[in-house]
């Protein structure tokens, strides 16, 4: 070291560094107490460049068109270079675009497409940064040229080209990627065109420095042992070892062995100690793997490895004591058992590494047991004891279960063990764990501390398979298992297909679904159509459908009509999940064949004969332009007069004819038809033509009113004849005054009647009221009104101060006559409802009076209301006064109890029944 080197840390400082003294291979040597280690080699060099050759560059022709490399081919040099080039006198650096790229590997210019303007002169200019000076090579001419050759590529050792090359647009330029041990070879380029053939060939060599393969790894033995250590690195070409100690090169000598990359030393002493490097080197680099060999020689020792405190076996295991001190060299071992020797027998012996293994433990093994650790530098002892326990047993394993989906069962697991022995209970399902503390569905485990039973509540189809259950403790494991089947309804039956269909029928097929472990014993066939309700099974043939039936024909379609169908599977335990729903598919169409019903009719007008019936809904048409066919003729008559209705939701039809007298019978049938031709009649029925309305007005109408809200009209019947109508019934006409329209009501009776109720009215009001026949054809015209005025509204106000007395079975009741309002009709007397509490039925007692005694049996409660009764109706009804049975009275020796309710003030009244007895 001196002003010129200096170390800072572990680098080295090299002040004003001279190319003539400095340049070369440098190494690093790190020593601490363990030894010495080299480092790799860093090699010092200084940047430079040389002059290009003065040789004049070969011109370059190309096509128009094509692309081109101009090579830059740097002079010697040394350092990091930037490229750039010139185009003619020039002085500006050519400027890379889509068509121009320099490279600053290689500095070469790539120019694609080449254009009539790309002709000239290219210069290339490389500077050397760290060196500080730039050099420019011979001008290189670009000529275009009309001759181009076709160029190829092939390897002289006869091999195909590798698939990962890649060729410039003209095939001048060949570029293997990636480039491995196996492209090396020579290849030979041919080019050709019509005034001849050149070659040009050149050789790639594979080259990698080395690369470990095999490294050495630190290691400590003990003082006479042996060492082998082996490294290995590959690189082409193959790389030479060399072995060094502490920085200092290895030689051979009577314990070291040296055979490339093996290093044997044998009867290792304490001086062998230290930081070996194994060197691998080619003519491309060196590299270097270090370890430290570390030998030993100390008496044993059990401070690190002391003998386990308690080892804790069953009875009829094996348990293996291991006795392991550190000691070097290796100790000698023996063992004790309490204060004597251990001798070895057929259950008991010394393993090789000093460990002490018992087969076939008993309880007479508990005890202490000592390992001797003896060497030539010394002697120690450590003492463990071994604890003997029972063994553990699964006394009820789980057990095959053949189980119904939806059931819930209990696998049993349970064990004997030693009662001081925590036992962990586990169960897993076709390899997997059950984590039951998490609460998984259907899954509960059950039972104390020998019980690991498991409960599967509402079992599933996917609950099939094997169930393990292990039983853990820290000494050992066991497992029982058993294999559940759960049998359920059939999964769906799939690939419905429809392969034939025809106006009434189809053909089905399709596959079963899974069994479910228990064997399909039959099929159904349901269809949907646009108007059924749901699903609906479906007849077929053959009839019964068995497990091993995969086709079928359904029957019983209704023509034009869109079905689909699914099928559904059954078993011993049900009946399981439907198919998907084939494909949408129309029956064909044929003659309807359901005819009309109801046939009705009648009314209308003169020369008019009313037919009515039931249409035909549309899933029984049976196919397009559908309509109905009307035959009639009067009743007598031979001949049919013919009609048809071609509107699908028709059902009536009005046949016209002048000819066609009042209320003349007709023999009447309705059928039907469609694109596919007539179907079916109906049965005759007789219907009657159109008539005229009544002619005549009913006399004699008169009203009566019975109440605030109720009158009665009367008239007198029509006597009718075919001249003046018939008369089918009357309707009833009435208003008022001053409604808003003239007429409010209208009521209608049939028959003979000649008087009609209407309620609901105003009171105190003039009602007017006219009557008009009617039958088929209409009303005829209106009598000459009447008029009646309904009574004033019944009283408003209910009866108050009702007062009771019971005595016996005899109830007294008195209360204040109610005064009315000018506008409301007077009291005329008053009504008593009563009824047993329990009962609904109630029972009317009138009086005129303001008093009334009732004789009933007081076995319950009774519940009792007082309402007026005037010309305009009952009044408003008292509060529901509650009187106790007898029972429940107490009158402390006498059967008197009074009540007074709707009290404006206190007040105490007194009032006689009957017999005139003062009331308190």
């Amino acid at each position: 070291m001196s002003y010129h080197y200096r170390l800072d840390g572990g680098s080295l400082a090299i002040s004003s560094p001279r190319t003539d003294q400095d340049t070369g291979t440098y190494q690093c040597l790190a020593t601490n107490l363990l030894g010495t280690i080299l480092s790799q080699k860093a090699k010092l060099q200084f940047a430079y460049i040389e002059d290009f050759e003065t040789k004049t560059r070969s011109t370059v022709s190309v096509r128009e068109g094509q692309g081109v490399v101009l090579l830059c081919g740097p002079p010697p040099h040394f350092g990091g270079l930037s490229y750039a080039w010139t185009f003619n006198d020039n002085p500006l650096y050519v400027q890379e675009d889509n068509r121009r790229f320099v490279s600053q590997e290689t500095g070469n210019l790539y120019i694609a497409k080449v254009e009539p303007s790309d002709v000239g002169n290219y210069t290339c200019y490389i500077t050397n940064k760290e060196a500080q000076r730039s050099v420019q090579g011979p001008p290189t001419p670009l000529v275009q040229r009309t001759d181009v050759p076709d160029i190829s590529w092939r390897r002289l050792d006869g091999n195909p080209l590798p698939g990962k090359v890649k060729y410039s647009k003209s095939q001048a330029i060949l570029e293997i990627p990636n480039f491995q041990q196996e492209d090396e070879g020579v290849y030979e380029c041919i080019a050709s065109n019509l005034r001849g053939r050149n070659l040009a060939k050149g050789q790639l060599i594979f080259y990698a420095p080395p690369e470990w393969e095999q490294k050495i790894q630190n290691t400590y033995l003990s003082i006479y042992d042996s060492l082998f250590w082996e490294c290995k690195a590959s690189g082409k070409p193959n790389p030479w070892y060399t072995w060094l100690k502490n920085g200092e090169r290895l030689n051979p000598e009577e314990r070291i062995q040296i055979e490339n990359g093996t290093l044997i030393i044998t009867m290792l002493n304490v001086s062998d100690s230290g930081i070996y490097q194994c060197a691998a080197e080619n003519k491309y680099q060196i590299i270097y793997a270090n370890a430290e060999l570390r030998v030993l020689a100390s008496a044993p020792d059990f401070s690190k490895n002391p003998i386990k405190k308690n080892s804790v076996v069953q009875v009829g295991g094996d348990i293996v004591i291991e006795c392991k001190p550190n000691a070097f060299p290796r100790a000698a071992i023996s063992w004790k058992r309490g204060m004597e020797i251990l001798r070895q027998s057929k259950r008991v012996f010394i393993l090789k590494d000093g460990s002490l293994k018992i087969h076939n433990v008993t309880r007479l093994d508990a005890g202490s047991y000592t390992c001797i650790a003896t060497n030539q530098f010394g002697v120690a002892k450590n003492t463990g004891s071994l604890v003997v326990k029972e063994r553990t047993v699964i006394t009820v394993p789980p057990s095959k279960m053949d189980v119904t989906v939806g059931e819930s069962i209990v696998l049993p697991c349970q064990v004997s063990h030693d009662s001081s022995i925590e036992v962990v209970f586990l169960w897993s399902f076709n390899g997997d764990v059950i984590d039951l503390k998490k609460g998984v569905a259907h899954f509960e485990r059950i039972g104390g501390e020998s019980v690991g039973d498991l409960m599967i509540r509402n079992i599933q189809l996917n609950h099939s398979g094997k169930y393990l259950c292990t039983v853990k403790t820290t000494l050992e494991s066991l497992s029982a298992e058993a294999d559940i089947i759960v049998r359920g309804p059939p999964g769906p039956p799939e690939d419905v297909r429809v392969e034939h269909i025809s106006s009434t029928t189809s053909q089905l097929s399709w596959r079963p679904g899974s069994d479910n472990n228990s064997p399909i014993q039959i099929f159904s066939i349901q269809a949907r159509t646009p108007f059924s309700v749901g699903w609906q099974a479906v007849s077929t043939v053959p009839e019964i459908l068995n497990g091993k039936t995969y086709n079928a024909t359904v029957v019983g379609l209704s023509p034009w009509v869109e079905y689909e169908f699914r099928v559904v599977a059954g078993n011993s335990i049900g009946i399981g999940e439907p198919s998907k729903p084939s494909e949408v598919l129309r029956t064909k169409a044929s003659v309807p064949v359901m005819a009309p019903t109801n046939i009705n009719g009648g009314g209308g007008s003169r020369s008019e004969l009313v037919i009515t019936w039931e249409s035909i809904p549309e899933e029984l048409q049976n196919g397009e332009e559908f309509g109905y066919i009307i035959m009639l003729r009067p009743v007598g008559s031979t001949t049919w007069t013919k009609e048809r209705v071609p509107f699908v939701e028709s059902s009536r039809f009005v046949y016209r004819n002048e000819s066609i007298t009042p209320l003349s019978p007709f023999e009447v049938k309705v059928g039907v038809y469609n694109k596919k031709g007539e179907g079916a009649l109906s049965t005759t029925s007789i219907v009657y033509s159109g008539e005229d309305e009544p002619q005549l007005a009913p006399r004699g109408t008169s009203v009566q009113s019975f109440s605030a809200s109720e009158m009665e009209v009367s008239w007198n019947a029509i006597a009718w004849n075919r001249n003046t109508g018939r008369v089918l019934g009357y309707e009833v006409l009435y208003w008022t005054d001053d409604s808003k329209e003239s007429v409010i009501g209208k009521i209608r009776v049939s028959g003979n009647v000649t008087t009609k109720n209407i309620t609901g009215l105003k009171a105190n009001t003039v009602y007017f009221a006219s009557v008009r026949a009617y039958n088929t054809a209409g009303t005829g015209p209106s009598s000459p009104p009447a008029n009646g005025t309904t009574k004033k509204s019944p009283p408003s106000q209910p009866p108050a101060n009702i007062a009771w007395k019971l005595t016996n079975s005899k109830l007294c009741l008195n209360w204040e006559h109610v005064k009315t309002m000018e506008n409301e009709s007077e009291v005329l007397g008053y009504k008593i409802l009563y009824r047993q509490n329990r009962q609904s039925k109630t029972h009317i007692l009138e009086t005129n009076n303001t008093s009334a005694e009732l004789l009933v049996p007081f076995e319950e409660d009774y519940l009792i209301e007082i309402r007026t009764v005037s010309d305009g109706g009952d009044g408003s009804s008292s509060e529901e006064i509650r009187i106790p049975k007898m029972s429940s009275l107490s009158s402390r020796g006498v059967s008197v109890i009074e009540l007074s309710i709707h009290f404006l003030s206190i007040v105490i009244m007194i009032f006689y029944c009957f017999a005139i007895q003062p009331l308190i």
